[in-house]
């Protein structure tokens, strides 16, 4: 059990004193009413532009409207079959389980749970984290709106009409959630990300007769107003939160500050938002590329905003500052050698919620050569990757005046160390071998250091088994964040670190030292970390790995130093490749004592929300050195 004053003293210590007394003093106004009345509810309606003006003197955007867009027209099953699913009242939840909610949807409603938020609640007082509502998650996900985007596609790629469909959602969410009130008000991030996903769908059809006087006025009201929201809560992301939220956050209002001028706060949103969206760039994205929430999807959400950021300022002949470029660059060399799979899939690393908020293709959520190759061309005006489906974001992001220009070169082969976040990685023809060895900058959200990710032939031969869900039952979240669904060492029931509160851990773990080497038979990384603090202040964890050249055959040495009673765990999660490609593992203690494999459940996580069982293995012993040999036919 973590008493409180433990607890006190990790806080201040892994978060800082700016985090500690920020956490303190938002948690005195919002339980005193005080930040309550910083958010009025239902406020009078005001009118800025009328819709003439607007059509008139809008600001420039990605394209003018949907006749200025112009790229080739293929209609693929897969969008077919979204729309039509989606018109079934079916929406696939998190790019994964699909729920049956009907046509007549209830915006307060959590439908994995059938929980009901009341409609008058205000924002301040919605309980993200309650046993009895389920995972807030599930009411937010389609208040996000990334559903336009098939219809809009759909529109585009069939010719069929898809206007009154996009508006009478808005219409409908708008009569269903009051300003500043229910769950959809809880989170900045969601409401950024519909105001986004309206302002798309805005323009696509900016002067079809669809989009009257009357529904423009509501709708600038209500974007109005969520706006304001998010800049009144800014810090709460900024301070407390300082991950993808803060970056989605700031950029709204930067974008806002260009894409609605009339609003009176406009100039302030546009210069404070574009300071902010630099300054959380710069701290956010590490100098080596690397992203501080140790998740390569969250990376890819931060990816996506890079891009909406870079082709619009383009359009609007503005620049950033020069950090903000080079974060960039560097994060598109990281994840494009950490590209794995033979469709572009990357590691299943660290949290995992299934977002991907701007679906502008038809490629399955786990390819990211659309976000990647999108980037790329806001970078260097050039294709990352050939012709395919993949192409299709930069499409929607120049309005079908993309060049063909010349295409990047394929990442490279050979070992590559990026330290700051703390990943390694070994490419070759055929494999491609990922190594979590980091020092801790900012909060963890798995104890998965010094795991193993293994892929042979494009194929996840050892994987991570992933997130499933942020609010369920706390075996699963011990699970799946824990060190057990890893690759790698626990001793006894012990993770890596303790778990605290919430998103917390404690006593984070350490990285000392870690290292590629190369000589003629193989590949050597060598990583050394300090963990289990929890267990004393002297622990260490040696890992040294090894990739033959002329073989398909792996050698994962772990040594660990420490004077408690617990035994060893060396933990395996195979993929069905394993079986598939013949393989083989056997493991000796230090003393050169054969260890039997222990066959375990093990759950799977590809998508969130989703478990799947598997057979996990497990190696056990009171030494403290265990060999393990992975073989390959």
């Amino acid at each position: 059990m973590i008493n409180k004053v433990g607890l006190a003293v990790q806080l201040l210590r892994n978060m800082g004193p700016r985090y500690v007394a920020f956490r303190s003093w938002y948690e005195v106004r919002r339980r005193s009413g005080l930040l309550k009345r910083s958010f009025p509810v239902n406020p009078s309606p005001k009118s800025y532009w009328d819709l003439q003006t607007w059509r008139s003197k809008r600001p420039a955007f990605f394209f003018k409207n949907r006749d200025t867009i112009s790229f080739p027209k293929e209609l693929r099953p897969t969008l077919q079959q979204k729309v039509e699913t989606f018109k079934a009242g079916k929406l696939a939840y998190f790019n994964a389980e699909v729920f049956e909610i009907g046509r007549d949807y209830d915006w307060l409603q959590n439908p994995a749970t059938g929980h009901q938020y009341p409609k008058d609640q205000h924002w301040t007082e919605v309980e993200d984290f309650s046993a009895a509502a389920g995972d807030i998650k599930y009411t937010w996900e389609k208040s996000r709106f990334s559903f336009l985007y098939p219809l809009i596609r759909y529109d585009y790629h069939s010719g069929e009409d898809q206007a009154e469909e996009v508006f009478a959602e808005i219409d409908s969410w708008i009569a269903a959630n009051g300003i500043n009130q229910g769950p959809n008000y809880k989170c900045s991030q969601e409401i950024s990300l519909r105001i986004l996903n309206w302002t798309f769908a805005l323009y696509y059809y900016a002067d079809h007769s669809s989009l009257t006087e009357a529904r423009w006025q509501r709708i600038q009201h209500a974007i109005y107003w969520q706006i304001k929201h998010v800049y009144s809560n800014i810090h709460f992301s900024r301070i407390s939160v300082r991950n993808n939220h803060a970056i989605t956050e700031t950029l709204l209002l930067y974008l806002a500050g260009h894409l609605f001028p009339f609003f009176p706060e406009a100039k302030t949103w546009k210069r404070r938002g574009k300071a902010w969206f630099e300054e959380e760039i710069a701290y956010q994205v590490y100098e080596d590329g690397t992203y501080l929430q140790f998740s390569h999807n969250y990376h890819r959400v931060v990816v996506q905003l890079m891009s909406w950021a870079f082709f619009l300022a383009k359009v609007w002949g503005d620049t950033f500052q020069e950090t903000t470029y080079s974060r960039a660059q560097a994060s598109l060399r990281f994840l494009q050698l950490s590209q794995a799979g033979q469709d572009g899939e990357l590691p299943n690393y660290g949290a995992n919620d299934g977002a991907l908020f701007f679906p502008w293709n038809d490629c399955n959520y786990r390819d990211y050569r659309p976000q990647l190759n999108a980037l790329a061309y806001a970078l260097e005006g050039r294709h990352a990757y050939p012709e395919g489906p993949w192409r299709e974001d930069v499409a929607w992001f120049t309005g079908g005046q993309a060049s063909e220009g010349r295409q990047a070169p394929e990442a490279d082969l050979g070992a590559f160390s990026f330290p700051v976040g703390g990943f390694y990685v070994l490419r070759t023809p055929k494999t491609s071998l990922h190594l979590r060895c980091g020092k801790f900058r900012d909060r963890p959200a798995q104890a998965d250091n010094l795991h193993l990710d293994l892929w042979v032939n494009g194929q996840n031969v050892f994987r991570d088994n992933g997130s499933y869900r942020y609010n369920t039952d706390l075996k699963w979240l011990l699970y799946f964040n824990g060190t057990k669904s890893h690759n790698t060492v626990s001793l006894g029931d012990q993770h890596q670190m303790e778990k605290g509160p919430r998103f917390i851990w404690l006593h984070w773990s350490e990285a000392k030292t870690a290292a590629w080497r190369e000589t003629e038979e193989y590949w050597e990384f060598s990583g050394v970390l300090k963990a289990f603090g929890q267990l004393g202040s002297d622990i260490l964890h040696h890992r040294t790995v090894r990739q033959f050249k002329e073989e398909q055959r792996w050698e994962v040495i772990d040594q660990m130093d420490h004077q408690t009673n617990l035994p060893m765990h060396q933990h395996w999660q195979p993929g069905p490749a394993f079986a598939k490609l013949g393989g083989t593992l056997q493991a000796v203690d230090g003393d050169g004592n054969i260890l039997e494999a222990i066959a375990e459940e093990g759950y799977y996580s590809p998508l969130y929300g989703v478990k799947e069982p598997f057979t996990s293995l497990r190696y056990t012993t009171h030494n403290k050195t265990i060999k393990t040999t992975i073989q390959l036919s």
